[in-house]
């Protein structure tokens, strides 16, 4: 597991960090064809923010001034030092498409964020979360770390752990979608991220072209089929805010 902010920054150059972002953007499949305006909320080392901005208007916020220093700006987008307070700055309906990936974990008022995040977000527009799935970090810890122990840590309080983000609530998927409801969000589909790939510890084979197109292939094939997203180490919920 990492321990650092740059610790977290060399897993994007890695096979198994570049996997993650792939099967978003796939799972997303936004058209370079059509503009628009993008909110990256807690846009960490800003790899989605990047991605987007060469077709789309993108702004990224994020509160980490390490993780600013080392953010990816090949494209141009605005990117600002800040959190849920730079929300206020923003007019109602503003955004066509709002991401907020891997961050509610970390906050105390999940519902503030989500219910700016719908706030700032047109009616129709679409809200990109993804979170920590608590049966895939227990599959991960039984398999891949090799540490029963910690699994049945997890599996029996619920995962609190600290890393360099602070302190982790992986809350169930059905908390945030009733959350959702609440601001006229509707769920309109979950997928799951990383349900085998990070399991093997043979990393040499990751960095084959073929085994990196076979295993991205798997993933997606499987991203949307109940039984392997329950054990996928994320999942990515898809909300439409009503019109």
């Amino acid at each position: 597991m990492p321990n650092s902010i740059n610790d977290y920054r060399q897993l994007i150059d890695k096979p198994w960090g570049r996997m993650f972002y792939d099967m978003i953007f796939r799972q997303l499949d936004l058209s370079d064809n059509i503009p628009l305006k993008i909110l990256d909320f807690g846009a960490g080392f800003c790899v989605t923010a990047n991605y987007y901005s060469e077709h789309h208007t993108v702004t990224a916020v994020e509160p980490n001034e390490e993780m600013i220093e080392l953010s990816i700006h090949d494209n141009h987008f605005d990117l600002i030092h800040g959190g849920i307070e730079v929300l206020s700055n923003y007019a109602d309906n503003l955004f066509d498409f709002v991401m907020c990936h891997n961050v509610l974990e970390y906050v105390p008022d999940k519902e503030l964020i989500l219910r700016e995040l719908a706030r700032v977000l047109k009616p129709g527009g679409k809200l990109s979360i993804v979170k920590h799935n608590l049966m895939g970090r227990i599959l991960a810890y039984a398999v891949f770390s090799d540490d029963p122990s910690a699994a049945l840590n997890l599996l029996e309080n619920g995962d609190n752990e600290k890393n360099s983000f602070g302190k982790r609530d992986t809350y169930d998927d059905d908390y945030i979608i009733g959350l959702g409801l609440k601001y006229g969000l509707s769920i309109e589909n979950i997928f799951g991220i990383r349900t085998f790939f990070a399991l093997s510890k043979n990393n040499d084979i990751k960095f084959t072209r073929e085994w990196y197109d076979d295993m991205l292939e798997l993933e997606m094939r499987t991203c949307n089929l109940h039984e392997y997203k329950n054990f996928s180490f994320f999942h990515h919920l898809i909300f439409q805010k009503e019109e």
